[in-house]
């Protein structure tokens, strides 16, 4: 008993870690979640951002991740033109295990200051900060143990004890973030960024025992070439280290302009990234009206291949940003993802 209870442990510490931090394939679509100081950080007046993946669903849909964000730019009449101060509110939930056993909920608010380089803002310096309240429940009616195993199948009944039906947890959580773009005409543009997770290393308890998060700590950098007539390539990179993991993802897409138009651009996206190790990530986006919409599948090519029929994940994502109401207002030079 000692040891499934052991084993039960473990395996919900691994879901913890998955769901406090989801590993999103479209991560530059996911602007609070890739970076706090990214809160604020676009040319607009406010921009909802949405994901939702399916992880693994050969094992059952074994992980399930949902966010929703809103972000905007406040004090636009009292800092200088070139600067941008980013408020955010961002909500997720994440459902892990046989019939979402464990449920996670997290309500984040982030601040952001981005402050311009040069006259023209071609170059901005960010600096961002995200609280998290998480709220974690374990639902034990929705688990099974190897004692209950029997000649036909799980049936039996369990000797594990739990004071209740559910297990809870709460608790707070800090996030931070730095952030460069930079552009030498407008059109072209480069970023780099770091951010630092589970700053405070939160309490996690489990049956009577103190679990405590590993800080992660993640890079990002990437680019838009500009190609032909209103074209670009974009690239970006990802890698991020939790106590002795590592994920590093790499990969980019061709944006082909549709109608011509710079200001009001219809794009095809078309490419792929790759989750080093682990799997192939065909890409394919569309952009009009302020909107973009993204897809990815997650093609595994890691050794748990065979369990997961090389199905790793299917993701959409969902960005809209409202344009300025102001004509006359200086442009916001930010990375184009």
């Amino acid at each position: 008993m000692k040891k499934i209870t052991t084993l039960l442990v473990t395996v919900t510490l691994a879901f913890c870690v998955h769901a406090q931090d989801p590993n999103f394939s479209q991560f530059f679509a996911s602007p609070l979640t890739l970076n706090p100081a990214l809160t604020g950080k676009f040319d607009g007046d406010f921009r909802v951002a949405g994901n939702y993946r399916n992880q693994w669903p050969a094992f059952n849909n074994a992980y399930t991740t949902s966010t929703l964000s809103l972000d905007f730019g406040i004090l636009k009449n009292s800092i200088p033109e070139t600067d941008q101060f980013g408020v955010g509110i961002m909500a997720f939930t994440d459902k892990s295990g046989n019939q979402g056993a464990l449920q996670n909920n997290y309500a984040a608010v982030s601040i952001a200051y981005h402050k311009g380089l040069d006259e023209n803002g071609y170059h901005q310096l960010g600096v961002g900060f995200q609280g998290v309240y998480s709220s974690k429940r374990l639902d034990v009616l929705k688990l099974t143990f190897e004692d209950q195993l029997t000649p036909f199948g799980f049936t039996g009944s369990t000797g594990e004890t739990f004071s209740g039906n559910q297990v809870n947890v709460a608790y707070f959580d800090m996030n931070a973030g730095i952030f460069y773009n930079g552009t030498t005409d407008g059109y072209n543009n480069i970023y780099l960024g770091a951010s630092m997770y589970h700053i405070n290393k939160p309490k996690e308890s489990f049956q009577g025992k103190d679990y405590f998060l590993g800080s992660r700590v993640t890079f990002q950098g990437g680019g838009r070439i500009p190609v032909g007539v209103n074209n670009s390539i974009h690239f970006a990179a990802n890698h991020s280290m939790q106590q002795k993991a590592t994920n590093t993802m790499i990969g980019g897409a061709y944006a082909l302009n549709l109608n011509g138009d710079e200001d009001n651009p219809t794009h095809v996206y078309l490419g792929s990234w790759f989750r080093l190790g682990d799997a192939i990530i065909p890409y394919v986006g569309l952009e009009f009206n302020s909107l973009r919409i993204g897809a990815t599948y997650d093609v595994n090519i890691s050794d748990l291949r065979p369990g997961s029929q090389s199905r790793g994940g299917t993701e959409i994502s969902i960005i809209y940003v409202k344009k300025a109401g102001d004509p006359n207002r200086k442009i916001m030079y930010c990375p184009k993802f």
